[in-house]
Order: C-alpha cells, then structure tokens, then sequence
C-alpha cells in the first residue's frame, strides 16, 4: 500500500514537470523518455487546430490495429499497429508504418487464425510502449483516419493512459461514419462491403499495414465525393457528420 501511494505521488508530481530522476528510476531511462516524449506530443497536440484547413490540402495517418480481443479493460492488448501517410490527394505508399507488439499475453487461436500472427512472432517484437511511442512519432500532428474507429481510439486511450497517463489528443476521422453521410441507403457499411462497392482491390484483410492501405484508398475515394458537394474544410465535414 506505501508503495502504490509512493507511484501515485510520484505520477502527481511529474504532471507538475518534477522527480523526473524518480520516474526514469522507476521505470528506465528508455521508457521514461518513451513517455515523456508521448505526453509532450499529446499537450503540443491541443495546441493545433486543424478545423480551417481545407481538405484538399489535410495530411492524415490512416491507421489500423490488431488486437488480441475488442475489450482493453478486461486485459486484451494491442499486438500491431499499421499506418499510413496521405497527404491531400495523394497516398505516399512510401511513408508507412508497421510494427508487431508483445502483448506479454497469449494470442487467442481465433486472433491467429484472423490476423496470422502467431505468439512466436510476438515473442521478440517490441513491448507496447515502445511500439507507442514510435507509432505516435510517425503520427506526428496529423489528423488520424480509421474505419470503424471507435475500437481502435479505445485501444490507443487505453495504451496511452497505461504507458504515459495521457488521453488521445488527436482528431479521427472515421471512413464509415462518411459512408453512412454519402451513402445512407446501403446495407452494409463493412470494410469489405465498402471496398468492394468502390471498385478498391481487396488485398490481405485483418493485417494492420494492408488493413490502413486499402483505407487509404477509400478515404481518397470519399475525399473527391465530399469536395463535390462543396464540404472543403475541415470544419464543414466535421458539421456534417454530426448531423447523420
């Protein structure tokens, strides 16, 4: 119990910017920098909007995760992060991110049947904070994109909070909240569905790059619907979206 109430106050105090000493103490050198790095991109994050920029010029992370299950609180974790870079109307294939995590747990059988990704293949991948935190270095401050993102934003809050305290800062756009704006009528708002109803080749499914890549592609698509119904910044898609 001292110990625990020891943790606390120290996390009390570094909020404040002190015992910096103690924390790198506590957890390493390495992860205590991991973590500063972290909360110090998250608070320069609050300090940006990005709502007057017009879409065509955005540059967004399109990103998706695998995880070992749909429930961070009852112990499933992250075991990949992929990403990529669009900048306007251009996807840089060149510019992606992929990185496998040890989840420090066992894969289910039915995650490896999905994604393929084997515990072997975990066994010597980075551990959660720094696959974090050199995901959220190639995030940098740009806007993020996922479909169905409301599992992926409560993975990421749950690994920020474990690892560094702190909430997602970051704006995301979600692919199928716009398909449901643009296509109200559909029957299905899957990635599946989506890619195969805007003619995007279906490449390798539930892996995270491949997963973000074909994203990509379908936010591109959305992105020329939504300037031709005069929505070009920001800001407007946001006040659309909110109304559907």
């Amino acid at each position: 119990m001292k110990e625990q109430k020891g943790v606390g106050r120290m996390w009390s105090l570094y909020k404040m910017g002190g015992v910096t000493p103690a924390i790198a103490s506590m957890l390493g050198s390495q992860n205590a920098q991991q973590m500063a790095f972290i909360r110090n991109a998250n608070r320069e994050q609050r300090k940006q909007s990005l709502l007057e920029t017009p879409l065509r010029e955005l540059e967004t992370v399109v990103f998706d995760l695998e995880t070992t299950g749909f429930n961070p609180n009852h112990g499933d974790e992250i075991i990949s992060f992929g990403a990529v870079v669009v900048k306007g109307g251009e996807l840089c294939e060149t510019e992606t991110f992929y990185s496998l995590v040890n989840p420090r747990r066992t894969i289910p059988r039915s995650i490896v049947e999905l994604t393929g990704i084997t515990n072997g293949m975990v066994q010597d991948a980075p551990d959660l904070m720094t696959a974090l935190h050199d995901f959220m270095a190639f995030v940098g401050r740009r806007l993020l994109v996922a479909h169905a993102s409301g599992h992926d934003k409560q993975f990421l809050n749950a690994a920020l909070w474990r690892t560094s305290k702190v909430n997602l800062n970051h704006r995301v756009l979600d692919t199928m909240m716009i398909a449901k704006w643009l296509e109200p009528n559909r029957d299905g708002y899957s990635l599946d569905e989506l890619l195969a109803g805007s003619c995007i080749p279906i490449t390798v499914r539930h892996h995270a790059l491949e997963d973000s890549l074909m994203t990509a592609r379908l936010w591109l698509h959305y992105l020329d619907q939504i300037v031709e119904r005069n929505v070009f910044t920001l800001g407007d898609l946001y006040a659309y979206l909110s109304k559907h």
